[in-house]
């Protein structure tokens, strides 16, 4: 695999607006964290890093049209990529051969937490309803620029951005893009304020990480962006690299849901990661560029780990965020592109306001240091549930390969779901039970062999869901654990983020209960499950729409293609509540004539050939991920899928498309439908399952049910139904869109039917 190159960057703060700006205040050592400036909160007695423009300050720069709905968290994002498109030369043109990864957490939460009681009783914002997930800021963020190959958006809480880094260059590795932007963007919002002060870890006066005095975190908020492409695509554009994407890691702490363990485990294990891919010795890292939050665990953890790595010989360590603020899902990347600014212009950034040692914390950089000559540098970001990452870049000058991908057969071993149709079974098969309800609520199991009666007290339906599937979906692949745990989501634990939004938005700001917030954080589910499954390996969420789950099972799979995993753990997972139906409804995406709406858990294990358990289901041949594409890339794309597996369109017993009983979405699928796939059967599953953001999940575990049982009933057919089952279906396809113009297309085969 040749070299990832870092060909451009853009970067919005509390320490300036873009690359120039942002370095001077490194420089001059000055600080960005204040007084509240334009959040409309009750707590101004907590000193914040925002960035010094309002919205319509962004709004005329980055010259929207001011009447177009949108977000701060999409504002920022969209002036950083802005910034690091320039700065690659990277034109609208080639942002069509490009994948777009973002990160984010709070989405357009800024504007929902304004709007929600008017949500729900009236009219007169419904526009904004549309606005809030995390998908829609992703796709807010590039809208002015072009339009992407693929889209997708990580969401792990502080640990985001840097996952949104990794997922983008796994991409670039296998292939599928020769050139990705990867970043974060996150504002800053009453609901994570109030949600951090709930828990305690917020700091009246200025954060100080690893001082013996440190009392917590500063939040700030900001976006950057980088942009990574191969060397050969960067030279045949003219372009020189920046610095170089030499390695990374990704683990899970799998101890707490917020708190790190005292040895750094998941920190331990992504820092060892990062520096065997990069090939480099502990010694040759020449600065360490600490996630250091100012929180007496986290920074006790974080040194813990860092002494487990580099012994008694300790690199040179500062945390940046008392200049920027702790800006939460964004700080991956401006904190990578902090490190690029140090490395190119020799400087080594302070930590600023320390001043006590503390014997349980490692000692940082406390003036800035100049004429420094970098050439490797690590930078941390860790996350709510233990995700923990760690990226290292490198000078131009020490540009380095990283290791092939050894391309590998990958298999589905079982599949376990909870739906309207029941739960962790596969009767709907011969008894199916029609859905003839707008909203339809899981049919769950006895959880008590799943979760302990404490445990259940606190616990949400969603967390519980997927913890009975997730482990049900491992026992029955036979094996004891997995190597990863990859999740999708298209709104996460909404019950709790009710639970916690109503409550700030009617009562106000006291008295808010740090549990519904945990619980709200995306990665809660995934972090929950490798929690329960002492799972340290790679742990990432994806939150994109109704392509959520999709874009879930490709990095799952792209983890078995590199060879970094053997087992992994691929989950969807929605709930819907009463109100939250009732606002999609308000929006058209569900609660539409013909259309029944499902919530649902689904977890699957895949596997390759080395790490084997039961017999398998099926065969898995990948993920095909496209952005608002024509006919003729679709078509492409399918092709090269039903090539790379050996199979022809002919051998395709049916497509699972997405149809949802709804005419007008209907009669746009299937104009896809006929121009890809002519005449091979259609197939459907919301009619059974219900429509939702991760209801692809359950297309999937229908036609893994197909294969595995050799036969495909009746009652998926769309139309001309066989009397009976169809039997000894070679390979099924699965097509799945969303509104925002994302297509997948996935394909699964009989273990023996297929080469």
């Amino acid at each position: 695999m040749e070299p990832i190159w870092i060909t451009g960057v853009g970067i919005v703060s509390a320490i300036g607006v873009g690359v120039e700006a942002t370095r001077e205040s490194l420089l001059a050592s000055r600080t960005g964290v204040g007084p509240l400036r334009h959040l409309a909160t009750t707590h101004h007695e907590f000193p914040v890093g925002e960035v010094a423009l309002s919205n319509q300050e962004m709004v005329r720069r980055v010259g929207i049209d001011p009447r177009t709905p949108t977000t701060r968290t999409a504002l920022m994002g969209m002036m950083a990529l802005g910034e690091a498109l320039r700065d690659a030369a990277l034109s609208a043109d080639d942002l069509r051969q490009a994948g777009f990864v973002s990160a984010t957490t709070v989405g357009g939460m800024d504007q929902s937490e304004q709007h929600y009681l008017d949500f729900l009783s009236n009219d007169d914002y419904n526009q904004y309803i549309a606005t809030h997930d995390c998908g829609a800021c992703t796709e807010m963020i590039v809208s002015p620029f072009g339009t992407p190959a693929f889209v997708t958006t990580l969401s792990t809480a502080c640990s985001s951005a840097a996952n949104a880094v990794v997922v983008g260059a796994e991409a670039l590795r296998h292939g599928d893009v020769s050139c990705v932007v990867v970043g974060g963007s996150e504002c800053l919002t009453k609901f994570h304020l109030n949600g951090f002060n709930s828990l305690m870890i917020l700091d009246r006066q200025l954060c100080r990480p690893f001082d013996a005095q440190r009392a917590g975190l500063n939040l700030g908020e900001g976006a950057a962006y980088l942009v990574l492409e191969t060397r050969s695509h960067a030279l045949r554009r003219g372009v020189r690299p920046l610095a170089i994407l030499s390695g990374y890691g990704n683990a899970c702490d799998a101890y707490h849901q917020t708190a790190s363990s005292p040895d750094g485990e998941g920190a331990y294990r992504a820092m060892l990661a990062a520096l065997r891919m990069a090939q480099l010795q502990p010694s040759q890292i020449d600065y360490v560029n600490a996630h250091g939050t100012g929180t007496p665990n986290n920074d006790a953890s974080e040194s813990a780990a860092v002494r487990r790595v580099w012994g008694d010989t300790l690199p040179r360590i500062s945390s940046t965020k008392p200049f920027t603020g702790h800006t939460t899902s964004a700080s991956g990347t401006i904190e990578l592109a902090i490190c690029m600014l140090a490395m190119q212009h020799g400087f080594i950034p302070p930590n600023l306001h320390y001043q006590q040692p503390d014997e349980a914390c490692v000692a940082p950089v406390t003036q800035l240091m100049v004429n420094q000559s970098l050439k490797h540098v690590l930078c941390n970001s860790f996350g709510f549930g233990g995700n923990d990452t760690s990226v290292v870049i490198s000078a131009p000058t020490e540009e380095r390969a990283l290791p092939t991908i050894p391309i590998t057969t990958t298999y589905i071993l079982s599949a376990s779901q909870i739906s309207a149709q029941g739960a962790l079974d596969d009767q709907w098969m011969t008894h199916p039970q029609p859905l003839s309800a707008p909203l339809n609520h899981s049919q769950d199991p006895d959880f008590r062999p799943f979760v302990s009666p404490v445990e259940a007290r606190r616990m949400g339906k969603i967390l519980k869901r997927a913890l009975a599937t997730s482990l049900t979906a491992v026992q029955a692949a036979g094996v004891d654990s997995v190597d990863a745990v990859v999740t999708g989501t298209g709104l996460g634990c909404v019950e709790s983020t009710e639970l916690f939004l109503g409550p700030l938005s009617r009562d106000g700001e006291q008295l808010l209960k740090p549990t519904h917030f945990m619980q709200s954080t995306h990665n809660t589910i995934g972090s929950l499950v490798a929690i329960r499954m002492g799972c340290h390996g790679y742990n990432t969420t994806h939150a994109h729409k109704e392509t959520s789950f999709d874009n879930a099972l490709y990095d799952g799979w792209l983890q078995l293609q590199s060879g970094n995993a053997h087992r992994v753990l691929v989950g969807a997972h929605d709930e819907l509540t009463p109100s939250y139906f009732s606002l999609l409804a308000k929006i058209g995406f569900l609660g539409q004539p013909g259309q029944a709406a499902g919530e649902s858990a689904a977890s699957f294990v895949l596997s390759d050939q080395q790490g084997l358990g039961n017999q398998p289901l099926c065969r898995f041949h990948g993920v095909a991920l496209s952005y608002k594409p024509d006919a003729d890339s679709l078509q492409h794309q399918l092709q090269s899928l039903l090539l790379h597996a050996g199979i022809t369109l002919d051998q395709v017993a049916g497509v699972m498309t997405d149809l949802n009983g709804n005419p007008d979405h209907d009669s746009r699928s299937l104009r896809y439908y006929h121009s890809l796939f002519g005449s091979r059967p259609a197939l459907w599953y919301k009619h059974l399952f219900g429509d939702g953001y991760t209801s692809s999940a359950l297309g999937l575990y229908a036609a893994v049910c197909c294969m595995s049982h050799k036969s495909i009933p009746p009652v998926l057919f769309v139309s001309n139904p066989p009397a009976g089952p169809l039997s000894d279906p070679q390979a099924i396809l699965l097509y799945n869109t969303s509104d925002g113009g994302c297509h997948t297309l996935t394909l699964l085969s009989r273990i023996d039917a297929i080469r």
